[in-house]
């Protein structure tokens, strides 16, 4: 029988400088910076949270002892567990699932990024997985551009605009589940987006997950403006997933 999501561990990534989000991260690390009063590291969690996943390791590394205290200093619902556990401040993504290799190996693993949050189904994104079959699954998702875009017909007129459009393009969205299997493909020394997930690619051994929802990080200051309006206003889509599957 297929663990459920309780029994899964979610490993968070939670050691960057977060160096494009210096505004905040000289004093706080970047897992730290709030939306809505409350850490966004506290928001991946819960989105987890509300699927029923109940195991957390907070990878840390930069200024990992502010994480320390406010996951010690945090009441969490019932039933979850949050762990914290050092993995080195210069360590890449990939080194720092690879140093958790002992808490990992036992079965299928979740990991993410503490800055992204999305209106996504994670027990359908675990079911898409398992049908795979394959050691590693990456949610895929297409941004919305930065910038509005001309429609330019053939003859060089602009017919209309568009504002900020998803791109056309799938990125990497985060949200990944993993077999044990993938850790031989992440070395200590790695960059999880580079060589790991390049070569498992080039294997045919890393499939995706397609969510066409909401979905947005958390990578400069502007954007955390934007999430924190989007709170502000009562539209938050990664909360409104969190309240669907909890009622």
């Amino acid at each position: 029988m297929s663990e459920g999501p309780e029994q899964l561990p979610v490993v968070i990534l939670c050691g960057g400088r977060g160096l494009r989000l210096q505004e905040h991260t000289q004093s706080i690390p970047k897992p730290l910076v709030e939306i809505g009063g409350r850490p966004i590291v506290w928001h991946v969690i819960q989105i987890y949270a509300a699927h029923g996943f109940k195991s957390f390791l907070l990878s840390t590394g930069y200024k990992g002892e502010q994480v320390e205290r406010f996951v010690r200093e945090e009441s969490w619902p019932a039933g979850i567990d949050v762990q914290c556990v050092n993995t080195g401040e210069a360590t890449p993504t990939g080194g720092r699932i690879a140093n958790l290799r002992d808490r990992l190996e036992g079965g299928t693993f979740a990991a993410t990024y503490s800055d992204g949050v999305a209106d996504i189904n994670l027990r359908a994104a675990l079911a898409h997985h398992r049908e795979f079959g394959g050691p590693a699954t990456m949610t895929v998702v297409k941004p919305r551009l930065q910038f509005g875009v001309c429609d330019v017909d053939g003859g060089g007129r602009i017919t209309g605009f568009s504002e900020k459009p998803r791109a056309e393009h799938w990125i990497n969205g985060g949200f990944f589940f993993f077999e044990p299997a993938a850790l031989d493909y992440i070395p200590e020394d790695g960059v999880l987006e580079r060589e790991p997930l390049e070569r498992l690619a080039a294997a045919g051994r890393l499939h995706a997950y397609r969510h066409e929802g909401f979905w947005e990080c958390m990578d400069t200051y502007k954007d955390a403006l934007e999430l924190n309006d989007l709170f502000n206003s009562g539209d938050a889509p990664w909360l409104g997933r969190v309240a669907a599957s909890r009622t």
